[in-house]
């Protein structure tokens, strides 16, 4: 501190060279003093009293002519070493203090006109209300002014299902109104510990809390809340701001607030005309432990002004607990299992009612919480909030084409004693191609005496050809009954039967069938591999499946672009277990049913060496 008053000296001298008057050689040492007994952080002053010793000694910084110019000098001194840019020396001759006005008794009706005429309040669309403050009044003022505030203003705004308080304006306020309006959008208990604010002319801290009982209702803590701010913003509106900011019961839209104070004044500087404005008074947030004092309160989503209010409307149109309780809707109405899709539906409304969803502020947030919730609500991984990704045109390829997309679709193989190799990765709508599929794909295998079909890698795709790709396996002198599927949005079930006609020849039901499994098989291949494993058709080696759903559609959440993907119909398929699985390797033999022993071993991926009967 010392040595920083000294670089001020000397910017002090250059002045000195310039010109000279007389003033106060005391000049110096009375601003110090007053920073000494009055400044917010005394911290920060160390050093101070060597330096007013030094600056008492030099006569020759008392002598700049202009003293205007000296409290410039001085003002850019002081701030450079406290790092304060509240501080201000300013030289004001013929200042005289203003006291605020006592509250005139003055008649109802035009206490109502001088009250709309500084707080704007309207509802805007989508019932949200807004709420323009350029000055915070104090408890006492409440008070006084009380029922006229609940007649035309808070009344007015109270039933809405989401405010805007709008403090890109508010410039003044009173150290008393900081717990009065923050109480408004919090519980009555327990009571809340809002602030502590210091005050160094008494050294006295006082601590601000909630208050357990309002003139009128309060607004809550479910109802989204947020505060517009500017870099005009200043001092007690700044408190709030911070106060509802970190009590995370509001989101601060806007500009960096202007870091004022919670309470300044303006001193004499002994019997001169200048005057030091210094900040007597500082705020210390109990859950940060920080002030927003200097720096200012930064905001949750930072805008311009002036494109602030249309922000904010925004992000409560994301907010809406309609937009939650419309998803708890869909869900309700066309999940697979309607008595789950009941009561994901009922928790969801319950955790947006709780006030959970007020702080979102972007689409991708929103979809980040919904997806979590649904899936803590639900276990199911497919229901979840997702992109509405439009399907491609369809395209007229050449038969060409479908040939060359098959080869590169599936891989066949046929191993050692005749045992077929058959993978492919997803499910498809293949009836308009099986003509090509088995010319290129199912007579490479069909000959063979024993089949291996590799699912690992198979993701899933339509359902739609399941009960074709199934018939294969089985005889065509009668239909089976593959699975029973349940159809949420139409109420009814349908038998998935075996084809009586198929393109092709069957590989039957006597020959020997491996189906090959990983923890990424989903979905369409789940259901075939469920099929295949409960009518004893098939054999299950590898993975536990990743325990998908039919194919799910998408839903808009009501007229918002969130969309929800909702598994819509279901089977008795349930996440599958390998049949022989030990230390990540196949036992070397292993019985299927009573007739097949299998050698086999792991190379290169599964591989069956030997296969006897």
């Amino acid at each position: 501190m010392a040595q920083a008053l000294k670089l001020i000296l000397a910017s002090l001298l250059f002045f000195s060279n310039v010109a000279h008057c007389d003033l106060s050689p005391t000049l110096i040492a009375d601003m110090a003093k007053i920073l000494t007994d009055n400044y917010c952080s005394p911290e920060k002053l160390s050093g101070m009293e060597e330096a007013i010793d030094a600056a008492s000694s030099n006569t020759e910084i008392l002598s700049i002519s202009d003293p205007a110019s000296l409290a410039s000098v001085l003002t850019d001194g002081v701030k450079q070493t406290i790092f304060d840019s509240r501080v201000q020396v300013t030289y004001e001759p013929g200042f005289v203090p203003v006291k605020p006005p006592a509250m005139p008794d003055i008649p109802p009706e035009q206490l109502a006109e001088m009250i709309k005429g500084t707080v704007k309040a309207e509802v805007l669309d989508g019932n949200i209300g807004y709420l323009k403050i350029q000055h915070i009044i104090g408890e006492e003022m409440a008070q006084k002014v009380g029922p006229v505030l609940l007649e035309y203003i808070w009344d007015k705004i109270l039933p809405t299902s989401a405010m805007i308080l709008d403090f890109r304006s508010a410039v003044t306020g009173e150290l008393s109104g900081i717990p009065y309006i923050v109480s408004y959008y919090t519980d009555p208990e327990p009571l809340i510990h809002i602030d502590s604010v210091y005050d160094r002319t008494s050294d006295v801290t006082i601590e601000l809390w909630s208050m357990p009982t309002l003139l009128g209702k309060r607004y809550g803590t479910s109802k989204p809340l947020i505060i517009l701010t500017s870099k005009n913003t200043l001092g007690i509106a700044e408190d709030v701001a911070y106060c509802l900011q970190n009590l995370k019961r509001a989101t601060i839209v806007g500009e960096n607030t202007a870091g004022g104070s919670i309470k300044i004044n303006k001193i004499k500087v002994g019997d001169t005309d200048f005057y030091v404005t210094v900040p007597v008074a500082k705020s210390i947030n109990p859950i940060t432990g920080k002030s927003w004092e200097v720096n200012g309160v930064a905001p949750d989503i930072e805008v311009a002004a002036e494109d602030a209010l249309d922000a904010a409307i925004a992000i409560i149109k994301l907010r809406a607990a309609g937009l939650v309780q419309a998803a708890a809707t869909l869900v309700a109405d066309n999940y697979a299992f309607p008595s789950i899709g009941d009561d994901v539906a009922e928790k969801l409304g319950a955790v947006a009612a709780s006030g959970e969803y007020n702080l979102i502020s972007t689409k991708e947030e929103l979809e980040a919480k919904l997806s979590a919730d649904l899936l803590k609500l639900s276990g199911d991984k497919c229901l979840k909030a997702t992109s509405n990704i439009p399907a491609l045109p369809p395209k007229n390829p050449t038969p060409e084409m479908f040939i060359e997309l098959i080869k590169v679709s599936f891989h066949t193989d046929v191993f050692e004693n005749n045992i077929g190799y058959l993978r492919f990765d997803m499910f498809g709508d293949f009836e308009h191609v099986a003509t090509i599929i088995v010319e290129h794909v199912w007579n490479k295998v069909v000959d063979t005496d024993a089949l291996i079909i590799d699912l690992r890698n198979n993701v899933g795709g339509s359902t739609s050809s399941i009960a074709g790709f199934c018939s294969y396996f089985f005889d065509g002198d009668k239909q089976i009954v593959l699975d029973h599927v349940y159809d949420r949005p139409s109420n009814t079930s349908r038998d998935l039967l075996t084809l009586t006609q198929l393109t092709g020849r069957r590989y039957g039901s006597k020959k020997s069938m491996i189906v090959l499994t990983s923890g990424a098989t989903a979905g369409a291949a789940e259901e075939f591999v469920f099929i295949m494993k409960r009518l004893g058709r098939a054999m299950l080696i590898g993975e536990t499946t990743h325990g998908g759903c039919h194919p799910p559609e998408t839903f808009s959440v009501g007229e918002s672009d969130i969309f929800l993907s909702i598994p819509i119909s279901h089977s008795d398929t349930c996440p599958l277990m390998p049949i022989f699985l030990a230390n990540n390797k196949l036992f070397s033999w292993a019985w299927y049913g009573s007739q097949i022993i299998l050698q086999i071993s792991y190379l290169e991926g599964w591989h069956v060496v030997k296969m006897l009967s």
